[in-house]
């Protein structure tokens, strides 16, 4: 299937090259806010849940360049939005105080080599590698795309616990941080998440990772980009080579999207028909128009570039989706509507929805150790 062009935009818009000091505390404090309505809620209880593990470092990530020509970063206010006062990690249920808070799996060791670089345009642009020590190398992946709105959210927060039980059943997984929406508008995120799957294909050999079986899992934010990853390989206007490793795939063997906005000129419309949640998406402060950078009614070529149905072709890998109907911030429909599109191409056994009765945004029952097991039990199936 055609996959139609769409015009590369700049790789990155500095917020603080842009902003005034007021608009700069702004973001702040819409990433506080939204970092509190993710966080602060019974989704951190139910991670906590998972318990500890032993988790031992490997030497420190400096040790770990990535192969990147691009120029060195810069600092970035998106920093900021990954721990904003207020919402510390010792604050939020479930969450530990430490960069160990990662480390939930389930009791299952592994070795972890943390903020290793995949490229070098933003010091966002880092990831935690956990390498398990069962199973045998080498070792299909799991790379964790964390939510938060595109404003904010990190790799090491309690929202990678359910990927991190992969490492009992031998998945290595990367968690990955990228430019959030402070720091660079649309396509900066999608192509961050591109260039850290570049980094681990370049990389497999180093760390005994498959690069044949790689799948992405992510949730609200990451939920999107882990779709639009799925649909839109090799697609030149989500990808920047100057991040490093141009010549590798950018591909993935199965995609978990759990409750990612998809079409997001329809999030107000599918509200005012489930009476599930508030308008108001299209906003100028919505998490939407943030991320585009501009009103998204304003904008409809960039929101249909950032809609993973735009790409769906036939060689998509199969899809995981899972979605609350009691969702008051990403609407239910917009996961039915992305497993309807991908089954009219993939057919229907490529594609696994899962709709929770009554389950909210970041609901409990999907972030348990059950629905955990049983997306890794579909993993298994597609991986190995």
């Amino acid at each position: 299937m055609h996959r139609p062009a769409v015009k590369r935009r700049p790789a990155r818009l500095n917020s603080q090259a842009r902003a005034s000091g007021d608009g700069r505390r702004a973001l702040r404090a819409a990433a506080a806010a939204l970092f509190a309505l993710l966080f602060l809620t019974p989704a951190g209880a139910a991670l906590a849940a998972f318990g500890g593990s032993a988790v031992s470092s490997a030497p420190a990530a400096s040790s770990a360049p990535a192969a990147s020509s691009a120029p060195a970063a810069s600092s970035s206010p998106s920093a900021t939005a990954r721990s904003s006062p207020g919402v510390a990690a010792a604050s939020r249920p479930g969450v530990a105080a430490t960069p160990t808070a990662a480390s939930r799996s389930g009791g299952q060791h592994a070795t972890v080599r943390r903020d290793i670089a995949y490229a070098r345009v933003s010091p966002s642009e880092k990831l935690d590698l956990y390498l398990p020590a069962t199973g045998s190398a080498p070792y299909p992946l799991i790379v964790a795309i964390h939510g938060g709105g595109f404003m904010a959210g990190d790799k090491s927060d309690s929202q990678v616990a359910p990927m991190l039980l992969g490492l009992a059943r031998g998945y290595a997984v990367a968690s990955i941080d990228y430019r959030l929406s402070g720091e660079a508008k649309f396509p900066a995120q999608i192509q961050d998440v591109k260039a850290a799957i570049r980094w681990m294909r370049a990389n497999a050999g180093r760390f005994k990772l498959d690069p044949a079986h790689i799948a992405v899992w992510g949730d609200s934010a990451g939920g999107n980009l882990a779709a639009l990853a799925g649909t839109s390989a090799g697609v030149a206007a989500l990808s920047d080579p100057a991040l490093g490793n141009a010549g590798q795939s950018d591909a993935v063997q199965a995609v978990v999207d759990w409750f990612g906005p998809i079409s997001m000129l329809k999030v107000d419309s599918d509200f005012r028909a489930s009476h599930a949640g508030p308008t108001g998406h299209e906003a100028p402060s919505s998490f939407e128009s943030q991320y585009f950078g501009a009103p998204v009614r304003t904008v409809p070529g960039k929101v249909k570039a950032a809609d993973p149905i735009t790409y769906i072709g036939a060689g998509d890998p199969p899809f995981l989706i899972d979605h609350g109907t009691a969702d008051s911030t990403v609407p239910v429909q917009q996961s039915q509507r992305l497993a309807a599109a991908l089954r009219r191409v993939l057919g229907p056994s490529a594609v696994t929805l899962r709709i929770l009765p009554g389950a909210g945004h970041m609901a409990p029952a999907i972030y348990s150790r059950a629905n955990a097991g049983a997306v890794l039990d579909w993993l298994d199936a597609r991986l190995r």
